[in-house]
């Protein structure tokens, strides 16, 4: 067999966590390591820069999480929210995931990464998720030093425009100018496709206008779709996406978890006309802001506006942007840019609605929990849209991390990490701190993988 020459042994595109800890793993293996990230340096890190907590399977308590959350209890968290899209909650890819989340701690804290002790009482109590001190762009940055210490080459502004895998061993296509590069082997951890604009309103239509992305605006999906085109067997679904709601004054991107909602159930949720669309108390837990970013997201210009007064303002946290207030429902009305008319009779049916046990009688649709009048002035509301976290189209992979095609055979030298292959394990499905545990799990394997294809 004829030795093509490469640019290095393994080559990872993409530049957030689970990329991070391919090129770690990838390097710790003896690998030469190039990491191509397409952001400036200044806003490195992808979603990952955005995140707070890892979910992770433990027996027993450790530094870092308090009780246990056993295997059994993690598979029946994936099963419920993957559903019968997931066809590998059930099965050995989602095994392997979870033991493997046993000691992914361990492994960040050994390079570098720093928790917080699970014994800390500033944050709220949690038996399945660590936090990392500092949050997510902390974790960033201890995995960038620790990368460079090591010897992993990082390009910033790099953008992937092509991968090349059907001659010889894989490359790609960097920047405008063209520039190739080849190498022994491929990890693609680069997300999802939420930052085109184009390819999302072909999949939702004219409510893509709408919404925002609460992450990195470099996830344009390029080489998420280079590899389906050169045959990876797609995973997960096109048209749907992670979804929650935040404030409708966000940024188009970067906003980040502080941009969410908190106080959608306890007062009323109105569309753009001014009526009520759905039971505000029907999910109050942390599911609540995927639920309300689902709805959000069928309105009408996919926009609606959580309306309270002021004895319920002080009942939720507020958002970290003012409140838009008024003294009168019709005056509120006349700042959300709704027919006044049509608020006050959407706001006095609520409050003659209002029974005993926090709960409705006799409207459409019904308040089940929470409901209180919106009597009090002066009256506030915030405008919401449904913020994008990632697309849930990937790549299907086996447990080496190796990219599948329909045939069920790995593309030679290519893996990836990350959630650009996390539909094998969540559908389409949502489950809190586990993306972030995906990447790392499948960024060290896929990354240790890819440097023995290479030095082999």
């Amino acid at each position: 067999m004829t030795r093509v020459s490469c640019d290095c042994d393994v080559l990872v595109v993409g530049g957030g966590n689970a990329a991070l800890c391919a090129a770690i793993a990838a390097r710790r293996a003896g690998a030469a390591v190039l990491l191509l990230e397409a952001a400036p340096k200044s806003l490195r890190g992808g979603n990952a820069r955005h995140s707070r907590n890892m979910r992770v399977m433990h027996d027993a308590p450790t530094p870092w999480v308090r009780g246990c959350y056993p295997a059994d209890d993690y598979r029946a968290d994936l099963q419920r929210v993957a559903g019968a899209a997931a066809t590998s909650a059930d099965g050995g890819l989602a095994r392997r995931f979870i033991d493997a989340s046993a000691d992914i701690l361990d492994w960040l804290a050994g390079n570098g990464v720093r928790f917080h002790r699970g014994t800390d009482d500033v944050l709220p109590y949690s038996r399945k998720t660590a936090f990392f001190l500092g949050g997510g762009k902390a974790l960033v940055n201890a995995l960038y030093a620790t990368a460079e210490a090591l010897g992993v080459v990082v390009r910033y502004d790099s953008a992937v425009r092509a991968l090349h895998l059907r001659d010889g061993p894989p490359a790609v296509t960097v920047g405008d100018a063209g520039i190739a590069i080849r190498a022994g082997a491929l990890v693609v951890a680069s997300g999802g496709f939420q930052a085109d604009p184009g390819w999302l309103r072909r999949q939702w239509g004219g409510a893509a206008g709408a919404v925002t992305v609460r992450g990195t605006p470099h996830a344009t999906g390029v080489p998420l779709k280079a590899l389906l085109e050169e045959g990876a067997d797609p995973v997960g679904a096109a048209d749907r996406c992670h979804v929650v709601a935040v404030d409708g004054r966000a940024p188009p991107f970067d906003g980040g978890i502080v941009t969410r909602l908190d106080g959608l159930p306890h007062g009323i949720v109105v569309d753009r006309d001014g009526r009520r669309f759905a039971d505000e108390g029907a999910v109050v837990g942390p599911s609540r802001y995927t639920a309300w970013g689902e709805l959000v997201a069928h309105c009408p210009g996919a926009v609606a506006f959580s309306v309270f007064d002021s004895a319920i303002a002080g009942r939720f946290r507020p958002s970290i942007f003012p409140a838009i207030q008024a003294d009168s429902v019709g005056g509120l009305a006349s700042a959300l840019g709704i027919g006044p008319p049509a608020l006050e009779s959407t706001v006095a049916a609520f409050n003659a609605a209002v029974a005993g046990g926090g709960a409705t009688a006799g409207i459409h649709p019904p308040k089940t929990r929470l409901a209180a009048p919106v009597t009090v002035p002066p009256f506030g509301a915030y405008p919401v849209r449904a913020g994008v976290t990632s697309t849930c189209l990937g790549v299907r992979v086996d447990g080496l991390a190796r990219v599948l095609r329909p045939d069920g055979t790995a593309i030679d030298g290519v893996h990836a990490a990350g959630i650009i292959m996390a539909p094998n394990i969540l559908g389409t499905g949502y489950l809190a701190g586990s993306a972030m545990t995906i990447g790392a799990v499948f960024g060290r394997i896929a990354g240790r993988e890819a440097a023995a294809h290479a030095l082999r």
